[in-house]
């Protein structure tokens, strides 16, 4: 690969905008850092003065640097009537100390007369000005074209005006920006094509263009795709597509198709393959529950669940899978469900590290028995924990680590809070115990107790907690009468799994999904480390 591609992450900028993500201090440090051992080459920050954590983000970097990446401060032209040197909202951007400098200005006369309150001359001396007085100060200078693509549509001619002045005042990039994400690819091209061919009039050294697109169309990915092959240079994005309303451009799925498909150089390619192991890890930091669906990184990306895809898979991958998911730190997975053949059991026992021999008649009893209880409700598509479980008591592998006598769950509400104490019954090894605990709700008091019980003799459940509580009405015309289906996620901090339990009692159904939820992390801590990617539901 020759053509080099410039890789701009603002996750920790553009992308907490994103409703519901809420970044501490503390985050933002690590989520830079898992960018910076990704190959990112630029990071912004935040806006230093807009608030004392993006301040002190910046002080903690100078203290403990970066390995690679560039981090940059964002924010906006001087304001008007003023001068950038006299404009007190510059000097914390100073202050930041970094070496590049993003800054966005206004393209759209629109927001140049209704939002700044000003004139269209007055916005052009401002872009200039600031970017003149930031090189000044020895700053390179990233210019945000923001609403380029509505303002060129309105106003082209201002708008080609308003990267001049950013251009022949210094700026090393101009960034096209697609504030509002209204624009299509096809708009994209041409406009990209329109200001190449404007700047090679212009008597001026600058040769680097950017592209920052947002998602409110669907089609951010795309857009930045299509300015890419018309000549820009640098793409701007978030990791997992975070981002205010719906969303920027995924890096997740930009940088793949551009290093793996359209052969240019974004980061090495022993980086490129902690791809999915970072878009996880900043969802656990955001607490966002990881997209399952999401290109590439997502745990459905290479999924395989009906019986003649999966047969074709395991003799050619290239069959139903558009690239290695190894490429990219995935893994190629089989679904289990009632759409299975022999050759999605035989495939899912691989993965576990179980060799199948397809005249076994275990393989028969396994498949079988899948369709009975999926008949019953069960699901074990989106609970492989429990397959897995059950799989290996066809086969006589299944370790008894404690057997459940029962259990009693009692709530009570006061006033405006509720409590519940759960008491269970159950046997180790021949040693029957009896213990209780409370909870904030049923299933959490009954998740405690039986921690309670077993810590003692499995210290490593300490460290098992619960990161998702999923309940399902299956036959809704019963009332409260109805079947549930619960599906339980749990994690151990490295690692996550997903059990299910089926009743027409909530509880019970919870209790089959924690019981074999404790059983399963048990079978993880004894046996050698799986890669997160190939074990995590």
């Amino acid at each position: 690969m020759t053509n080099r591609l410039w890789i701009y992450d603002t996750t920790l900028r553009d992308g907490a905008q994103c409703e519901g993500l809420s970044l501490s201090l503390e985050d933002k440090l690590r989520i830079a850092r898992q960018l910076d051992s990704l190959g990112i080459p630029f990071i912004e920050g935040g806006w230093p003065g807009a608030n004392p954590k993006d301040v002190q983000f910046f002080w903690r970097l100078k203290e403990e640097p970066l390995t690679q990446a560039e981090v940059v401060a964002f924010c906006s032209t001087r304001r008007p009537g003023k001068t950038a040197a006299n404009d007190e909202m510059l000097q914390p951007i100073l202050s930041a100390g970094t070496r590049w400098v993003t800054l966005f200005g206004k393209s759209w006369d629109l927001h140049v007369i209704e939002g700044l309150k000003t004139t269209l001359d007055e916005n052009l001396a401002m872009i200039r000005d600031t970017v003149e007085y930031l090189r000044s100060q020895g700053r390179r200078v990233i210019y945000d074209a923001e609403h380029w693509f509505d303002g060129y549509k309105h106003n082209p001619d201002y708008a080609l005006q308003t990267l001049a002045a950013a251009a022949e005042a210094g700026a090393e990039w101009l960034v096209l920006c697609d504030t509002n994400g209204g624009t299509l690819p096809h708009e994209v091209t041409q406009v990209v094509r329109d200001v190449l061919a404007f700047l090679a009039t212009k008597s001026t050294t600058f040769l680097h263009l950017g592209i920052h697109t947002h998602n409110d169309s669907g089609v951010a990915v795309a857009n930045a795709l299509a300015a890419v092959q018309e000549g820009v240079t640098m793409v701007q994005g978030t990791i997992n597509g975070y981002g205010e309303r719906c969303g920027n451009a995924d890096l997740c799925s930009l940088i793949p198709n551009f290093q793996l498909k359209l052969g240019y150089n974004c980061i090495q390619d022993e980086q490129l393959v902690k791809l999915t192991q970072a878009s996880r890890s900043i969802s656990e930091i955001v607490n966002l529950a990881p997209d399952d669906r999401a290109p590439f990184v997502g745990l459905s990306a290479f999924a395989h669940k009906g019986g003649i895809h999966v047969s074709a898979v395991e003799k050619n991958p290239l069959t139903y899978e558009h690239l290695e998911p190894e490429k990219i730190g995935n893994c190629r997975r089989i679904v289990i469900s009632d759409q299975a053949g022999l050759s999605n059991v035989l495939a899912k026992a691989r993965t576990f590290g179980i060799e199948l021999d397809r005249k076994n008649p275990a393989c028969r009893q396994i498949l079988e028995k899948l369709k009975a209880l999926e008949s019953q409700g069960y699901q074990f598509e989106g609970a492989e924990a429990s397959f897995e479980l059950l799989m290996r008591e066809a086969l006589s592998q299944r370790q008894r680590w404690f057997e459940i006598k029962g259990f009693q769950v009692h709530c009570d509400k006061v006033g405006e809070e509720c409590t519940a104490l759960a008491t269970v019954k159950l046997s180790v090894n021949g040693t029957n115990i009896l213990e209780c605990a409370e909870g904030n709700g049923p299933v959490s008091a009954l998740d405690s107790a039986l921690r309670k019980a077993l810590v003692n003799f499995y210290p490593a459940i300490a460290h098992f907690y619960l990161t998702d509580y999923k309940v399902r009405i299956l036959d809704s015309g019963a009332g409260t009468s109805a079947k549930t289906r619960v599906l339980l996620e749990s994690s151990n901090r490295q690692q996550r799994w997903t059990t299910v339990g089926v009743s027409t009692n909530i509880l019970d159904a919870s209790c089959q999904a924690v019981v074999e939820g404790l059983e399963y992390g048990l079978v993880l801590d004894n046996q050698e480390a799986i890669p997160l990617v190939c074990r995590v539901h």
